[in-house]
């Protein structure tokens, strides 16, 4: 530059047009910033911290290299989870530099791990805090109730869980009405619309069990039903639940909380209601099998009783026989013993006229007293002559 033909220096060229720190420094902020578009670096994590303003701190090294990194507290909740130290991450985001410091920077906006690390630790935590809590406690899982009236089903009305759902719960059960609350169930704002969709069938009361579900997807795809937000909602719904995520062998946070897990949303229809045709033939077939059994009871019973009827006759007639022997046999005795018998054979008894006593004594009968002299056939008076003296 020139100012009447004497050349003018730059800025900060000379001490006389030195720049100031904060005029430098946005010089370079602007510079520094617009000579990077937003990249994907790799390194491994070192010196992790957490701040209490919520945002993230942490260094990304490789080599002999290392970057200051920095995740904004409002771009959190979009990542998988927190780095740790030791981990190998690819980060995506622009070069930051603050011109109150002078400190180069890089703002991450997205975060990505070999394989799947950082969702796996995002779901361990969100399993940890539920645990903690005792929403994984197999003892508050509710049964299904066997008989549902409403069936409330919380997906996309578009997708084909829907239509599955509706299918295998018309074809086994026809009475029954079902629900839809429609939430998206991937992508932006999933969450937030399954939690809402959730709450409201839970508020209003009138459903008997309520399916929670998609059908398969990739990792990505089924991320919203392993978000803690959505677990903890499905976990204090006030109604029966079934979570039905993906395929048989996706296993969600929801599955863990869900009164009952099913392997696919058509899986979960078959246990939300019961098949009617089947119940109603396996009732048939335990009728048919109860009268057989009941016949064959009752004949046998029939039989029983008439071979018990045949022993009680013959017990009854055996025991007549021996009474009656018994009795004979103490007829007979009793025949023997008897006075009568006595008098059969030739005997005679003395009877005292006014008592009709038996007189044993011949002491008893002196000479001149009368008596009565009892005979087989009758009796006569007699008189007493005096005891016949001993021989």
């Amino acid at each position: 530059m020139t100012r009447a033909g004497v050349a003018t220096p730059a800025p900060g060229a000379t001490a006389e047009n030195a720049l100031g720190v904060s005029v430098f420094l946005g010089m370079a902020k602007e510079m520094i910033e617009g000579a990077f578009p937003p990249v994907w670096l790799r390194g491994e994590v070192t010196e992790f911290k957490p701040h209490r303003n919520g945002h993230w701190y942490f260094t990304l090294k490789e080599e002999n290299a290392s970057l200051k990194c920095k995740v904004w507290k409002s771009t959190i909740p979009r990542l998988p989870a927190p780095p740790a130290v030791g981990d190998q991450l690819m980060v995506f985001g622009s070069v930051n530099f603050w011109e109150v410091t002078g400190e180069f920077s890089f703002v991450v906006t997205r975060m990505e791990a070999a394989g799947d690390g950082l969702w796996r630790r995002r779901l361990e935590l969100a399993r940890r805090a539920l645990e903690k809590d005792g929403l994984l406690d197999p003892a508050r899982k509710r049964a299904i109730p066997m008989l549902p009236r409403v069936v409330a089903v919380v997906t996309s009305p578009d997708g084909a869980a829907l239509h599955d759902i509706v299918t295998v719960i018309k074809r086994r059960c026809p009475s029954v009405t079902i629900a839809v609350v429609a939430a998206k169930v991937q992508g932006e704002g999933a969450v937030e619309e399954l939690v809402a969709a959730i709450g409201r069938v839970s508020r209003w009361g009138g459903a008997d069990v309520v399916i929670v579900g998609r059908g398969g997807g990739s990792r990505e795809d089924l991320q919203a039903f392993n978000e803690e937000a959505v677990a903890r909602a499905l976990a204090a719904c006030t109604t029966p639940t079934i979570s039905a995520v993906g395929h048989e062998t996706d296993v969600s946070l929801c599955d863990l909380v869900a009164d009952l897990r099913a392997a696919t949303p058509s899986a979960a229809a078959e246990h939300a209601v019961p098949d009617v045709a089947a119940e109603r033939r396996a009732l048939a077939h335990r009728a048919s099998r109860l009268r057989h059994a009941l016949l064959r009871r009752a004949t046998a019973m029939r039989e029983r009783t008439i071979r018990a009827q045949r022993d009680l006759r013959t017990a009854i007639a055996r025991t007549l026989e021996r009474l009656r022997a018994r009795v004979a046999g103490a007829g007979g005795r009793l025949h023997a013993l008897s006075p009568l018998a006595t008098l059969e054979r030739g005997y005679a008894v003395a009877r005292d006229m006014a008592t009709h006593h038996p007189i044993t004594r011949a002491a008893d009968l002196p000479a001149g007293a009368r008596f009565d002299l009892v005979l087989k056939e009758g009796a006569i008076r007699a008189a007493s002559e005096g005891p016949i003296p001993a021989e």
